[in-house]
């Protein structure tokens, strides 16, 4: 019975990892044990002979399969072969294995990087045969959820994967779509964690993990935090740097350390360059530490988008090979197809990542460092100078009677438009939509109008059931730390729970693995992140001087153009191009909802946007999120598991990753 119920977890399994082929082209292992398989997709870029997965201990009852980069890994091997383990290869790999054995599940704390880590330990029943069918599996995702780790519970076992797509193409989940997880998406642009657009699966959260036993029946899994923002940076220990230049000082070392570990590769490298602080200061540094550093910048024929001018100078400035990737309306249009699919779950913002993906792929790297994280931890964002703003007016608002504000609030959008009075609104209308002031930063349709969207939901019975969803208990969860940090770390705290592992993080990572490339985010160390949430506001916040620490920091270092100019959000002329022949396709594409949206969705209202749009009432975000999430669903749900193994497949390769099950039948 047990060798028949491996066979069925290997099946299972198999059919997983095709499904992400794409993520890791180069090579692929599988555990096989009674109950359980593990599987992954390897691309190699840490001691390329010797780094295949699954990795075990000397005893052969510990495995690992993982997904990542630990970028300590030299200094624990030291520590772990100082304590009796052996090793066989010079992967960062085997790390774990022996980290684990030496400290079990403590070892999280020791690990610095990105990773979705499985583990399989037999060492309590045996390590073959029938022995190991009582084998536990520990899971674990990183702190700040860099690495996306999924799971769910259908057709008697419980399956993991780092996508969505994957665990599609088990079989046993239903590919039914998950209407409050529509809500999520359309109010912020991305499905917010732990929810997924799926109906039963979801992702562990960042800095968390669980474990369940290969031969018990499945159940639905709680995973436990190890590591929480809020807490980890009011846990100071010492003295801190109490002055900003202080600060400054001390963050430089930390900053040219963090970025020489993130820089260990055996394969080629290179840095998404913009013309902003983050990848410029990021091609500074690497630049003193590697020659012949390869740098990547998108450009576009209209020049107020374009970052040509500067980025351009910046790698003159620090001699890199640098390559501009063009890319206009037709070769957007051509390429379109392909980049949708890429996305794992519908996004308004991710196809900015995944063609400069495209082009260092094309040139021949496996790894590129990107700047991610440091608008999120040095305040570079206008959310740090908002959400202050949304706090009073919902404030205020919650003392005024209902029936006035919802008349006031009308009153000022017929008189005033922009997206800053329609969030201020919405905050003044409906103070109590969400648990922190924060949230009305972020919106993209307000909840009135997303009321309207998804009418037939909001009317049905369903919604009433599921009102208190994951993602809306994730929110609370987040607002609680919050309450305890000052303003501006508050800001930082809702940043990285939100829109960055709900968008940017999510985004990018698909977005990359479609090409076979491996981004890698320095400013998102943990040990970076908490040293600057610890410092006192007054050390790390200059008025008037976006991100002022990270300048002071690099100040010998950053060009005048890229210090003094205004700050610029890396986007694609959708504005532009959404007039062109891209309309004509978005907005045939809204006239035909996919048919498992359309007992949740207003046809009316949908079209409505695109029309908003045109007349130039709304701006291009929220008809293209529509135009995403119907083109997502017909992929994806529409044509079931099948379909949805077949289309990640027909994606460019991309990253090693993990998929597995513990079947009972």
């Amino acid at each position: 019975m047990g060798i028949q119920r491996s066979e069925r977890a290997e099946e299972i399994t198999r059919r997983m990892m095709g499904a992400i082929v794409h993520r890791g082209p180069d090579a692929e292992g599988l555990l096989v044990a009674p109950f359980a398989a593990l599987g992954m997709r390897r691309l190699s870029i840490i001691d390329l002979p010797g780094g295949g997965q699954p990795v075990f201990n000397e005893a052969g009852d510990v495995a690992v399969v993982f997904n990542g980069e630990i970028y300590n890994f030299m200094q624990l091997r030291g520590t772990l072969e100082s304590r009796g383990h052996s090793f066989r290869t010079r992967s960062d790999t085997e790390v774990i294995v022996h980290a684990y054995e030496e400290w079990g599940e403590q070892c999280l704390r020791e690990l610095r990087g990105m990773f979705a880590i499985a583990i399989w330990d037999a060492r309590e029943c045996g390590a073959s045969g029938e022995a190991a069918r009582h084998a536990r599996i520990f899971l674990a995702r990183d702190r700040m959820g860099i690495k996306p780790l999924y799971y769910a519970v259908a057709g008697g076992a419980l399956l993991f994967s780092s996508e969505v797509r994957s665990l599609l193409a088990s079989g046993l989940v239903q590919p039914r779509v998950s209407p409050d997880s529509i809500e999520a998406y359309l109010t912020f642009g991305s499905v917010a964690e732990p929810s997924t657009l799926v109906e039963g699966i979801f992702s562990v959260p960042p800095g968390h993990c669980f474990s369940f036993f290969a031969d018990a029946p499945p159940t639905e899994p709680s995973p436990k935090p190890y590591w929480v923002y809020g807490d980890a940076v009011l846990q100071q220990e010492g003295p801190g740097p109490k002055t900003f230049h202080e600060a400054a000082k001390q963050l430089r070392p930390l900053l040219e350390e963090t970025v020489r570990d993130h820089l260990i590769s055996d394969v080629p490298l290179g840095v998404f360059l913009s013309s902003g602080l983050d990848s410029t200061g990021l091609v500074a540094l690497a630049s003193r530490l590697q020659s012949d550093l390869r740098t990547f910048t998108v450009v576009f024929p209209e020049q107020r988008f374009s970052e040509a001018a500067i980025s351009r100078e910046t790698a003159k400035r620090f001699n890199t090979r640098h390559e501009e990737i063009l890319l206009d309306p037709g070769t957007l249009l051509s390429q379109l197809d392909g980049a949708l699919k890429s996305l794992d779950q519908p996004t308004v913002n991710g196809l900015n990542s995944y063609f400069v993906s495209r082009a260092a792929h094309e040139a021949g790297l496996k790894v590129a460092l990107s700047g991610l994280g440091s608008d999120e931890i040095f305040g570079g964002y206008s959310t740090f100078v908002t959400t202050p703003r949304a706090a009073f007016v919902a404030g205020l608002g919650k003392w005024i009677p209902g029936p006035l504000r919802r008349l006031t609030a009308a009153a000022a959008l017929r008189l005033v438009s922009g997206d800053a009075v329609r969030k201020a609104a919405s905050a003044w209308r409906s103070p109590g939509d969400f648990p922190h002031a924060y949230f009305f930063t972020r919106l993209l349709f307000t909840p009135f109008r997303v009321q309207r969207l998804l009418a037939p939901y909001f009317e049905s019975a369903k919604y009433s059931e599921s009102h208190k969803n994951p993602w809306r208990a994730r929110m609370r969860e987040t607002a609680r730390q919050a309450r305890r940090l000052d303003s501006f770390t508050a800001v930082s705290c809702f940043e990285l729970q939100s829109y960055m592992v709900n968008t940017l993080l999510r985004d990018t990572d698909a977005a990359s693995m479609a090409n076979s490339l491996e981004v890698r985010v320095p400013f998102l160390d943990h040990r970076l992140v908490e040293f600057v949430g610890r410092l006192p506001k007054s050390a790390k916040y200059m008025r008037g001087v976006p991100k002022s620490l990270l300048v002071e920091a690099l100040s010998d270092l950053l060009p005048d153009e890229v210090v003094g100019q205004s700050k610029r959000t890396f986007t694609l002329p959708w504005e532009v191009w959404l007039r062109g022949p891209l309309g004509v396709r978005v907005s045939q594409d809204l006239a035909d909802l996919a048919p498992p949206l359309q007992p949740y969705m207003n046809p009316r209202a949908v079209r409505g946007a695109w029309q908003n749009f045109v007349i130039g009432q709304t701006n291009w975000s929220r008809p293209w999120s529509l135009f995403v999430l119907n083109d997502w669903v017909r992929h994806h749900v529409t044509g079931g598991a099948g379909n949805a193994a077949s289309t990640a497949n027909a994606v460019h390769p991309g990253a090693a990753s993990t998929a597995g099950a513990n079947a009972r039948r």
